[in-house]
């Protein structure tokens, strides 16, 4: 998902089940058109639509489209490549930093093991 760093931008996701288009729009800095536009793009946004077809986010799709817009806005990603980004879920740069810090905090608990013996 976001970089705990990206997340202080944002204002905070209220307690709620359902959101509409215009508290998504604030919640997320994206204008209402830009959201409808990428619930056709991307297969995982697709709001409950309710009387007068109106759309209604959930909190998973809220922090998609978070998501969504820093990689398109942040990180330079086209469309196809941040669908395809968030199809692998993991990409191969996650993974390898994953396992830098697993090895270095091995590194670490093993020299406080040392010195506590």
């Amino acid at each position: 998902m976001l970089e705990p760093s990206n997340n202080n931008e944002y204002p905070v996701i209220p307690e709620k089940r359902y959101f509409t288009i215009g508290e998504v729009s604030e919640l997320c800095g994206v204008k209402p058109h830009v959201l409808r536009y990428w619930e056709q793009e991307f297969t995982g946004l697709s709001p409950v639509k309710r009387r007068g077809n109106r759309r209604y986010y959930q909190r998973h799709e809220v922090l998609m489209i978070r998501q969504i817009r820093a990689l398109l806005y942040e990180q330079g990603y086209t469309i196809s490549g941040a669908r395809a980004h968030l199809k692998n879920g993991n990409n191969k740069e996650d993974t390898v930093q994953a396992q830098q810090l697993i090895h270095q905090m091995i590194v670490e608990l093993e020299d406080i093991l040392e010195l506590l013996n």
